[in-house]
């Protein structure tokens, strides 16, 4: 029998279960590209709950404990002393999410011996050590394309909020103001700018479809570049390298992984040659950007915006300069944790343990790491060697 550790966020503040807008969610059967949605042989839960929490549980426990495995789940991940480290030493499977990431160093690794499997409920495993995953033959698998279309909707949405100066404008009405002239002051329309999108993989390319209707100019820059028709359909420009992008845009929306190329590639340098008063959304990995650096331009007005809702570490501390910053529209973790979202990748979760636990192949789709070395998904995306990966240490959604 398995025992499975689940490291959750906590439970609303008001109490568990919260009081549901609505009372259903849409069903989606496949994702764009034909991918089939999760299909594990059965749920325990009703779609649109709160799965994320530690009460919610991910909807496994039924499920588990029937079979006579042990399930722990705590929110509890910090520290020497947390439920995490005192259940890991005997963890066969280790779940978490991109929210609030357990990072799997290649010194908890170390520690946990019996450990097969690390499952990320979401995409973007970078807080795991793919190396040492490697070395210990440890399976690494995501629930891909599960929230992909959650997170390109939020940047598309922050995006809005700071071209529009949104925020601003609504705290003069919280406040009793009709300050019109003070919440136009840094209000524009998209319409016509230059909006760029680094990595156009599934939710780059998710936000720029979302994004042609605004009659904007679209640039991307990627790895790989796109099919000609998807440019012509969307009137593209490329860009084969970063600075040509940066350069030419009045937006950028960020989605690269995160990986030693991408560690810090927003410095002061990058940033200085953007168009002065460009605006940056990134919903990818905090640790792409250089910290401090996103202050500072913000501070001189290099930058007139920037939002996302990754951070490192996460959470972070409560005196985090960006939670203060001027001219932010940051919000928690939670572009590809709507409720819509969890229905999907707490059925995937499910359906990577029913193949594990029953022996029989994990979607290669969901792969990141098998057998010794990259995998699936993983082989496209994420790359290995030298030093751990920066996500081990801190903070990717492809």
């Amino acid at each position: 029998m398995a025992k499975i550790v689940c490291v959750l966020y906590p439970d609303p503040v008001t109490g568990y279960p919260p009081a549901y807008a609505r009372d259903s969610i849409p069903t989606i059967d496949h994702y764009p590209d034909g991918q089939t949605a999760p299909s594990p042989q059965a749920i325990d839960f009703v779609p649109g709950q709160l799965l994320g929490s530690v009460s919610g549980e991910l909807g496994l426990r039924r499920f588990l404990e029937a079979a006579g495995h042990t399930l722990v789940v705590t929110s509890d991940k910090e520290g020497p002393d947390s439920v995490l480290e005192r259940e890991l030493v005997d963890a066969d499977v280790v779940i978490s999410q991109p929210f609030w990431p357990v990072y799997l160093t290649a010194e908890r690794i170390a520690k946990a011996p019996n450990l097969k499997l690390s499952i990320t409920a979401g995409i973007g495993s970078d807080h795991v050590d793919l190396n040492a995953a490697i070395a210990r033959g440890i399976t690494v698998a995501e629930v891909t394309y599960s929230n992909s279309i959650s997170v390109a909707e939020h940047a598309v949405m922050q995006i809005l909020a700071l071209v529009r100066d949104f925020l601003p404008s609504h705290d003069w009405v919280e406040q009793g103001g009709w300050n019109i002239a003070d919440s136009v002051a840094r209000a524009y329309d998209l319409e016509g700018m230059d909006v760029g999108v680094l990595a156009a993989g599934r939710i780059g390319l998710a936000v720029l479809r979302r994004l042609a209707p605004f009659d904007v100019r679209l640039h991307y820059s990627d790895k790989r570049r796109l099919p000609s028709e998807i440019e012509g359909e969307l009137n593209l420009t490329f860009h084969d390298e970063v600075r040509s992008l940066v350069r030419d845009v009045d937006v950028l929306s960020i989605h690269t992984p995160l990986v030693p190329d991408t560690y810090q590639l927003f410095n002061d340098e990058l940033l200085g040659t953007m168009r002065r008063g460009a605006y940056i959304v990134n919903t990818a990995r905090a640790a792409i950007m250089d910290r401090d650096a996103v202050v500072r331009a913000l501070e001189s007005g290099q930058l007139a915006g920037y939002a996302g809702d990754v951070w490192y570490p996460q959470p972070p501390p409560a005196d985090h300069p960006w939670r203060t910053m001027p001219h932010n529209a940051m919000t928690p973790h939670t572009s590809g944790t709507s409720l819509s979202a969890q229905a999907r990748y707490a059925a995937g979760t499910r359906e990577i343990l029913e193949c594990f636990l029953s022996g029989r192949p994990i979607r290669q789709e969901y792969l990141i790491v098998d057998g010794g070395q990259l995998a699936g998904t993983g082989a496209t995306s994420y790359s290995v060697g030298g030093d751990a990966s920066p996500g081990s240490q801190g903070d990717a959604t492809v």
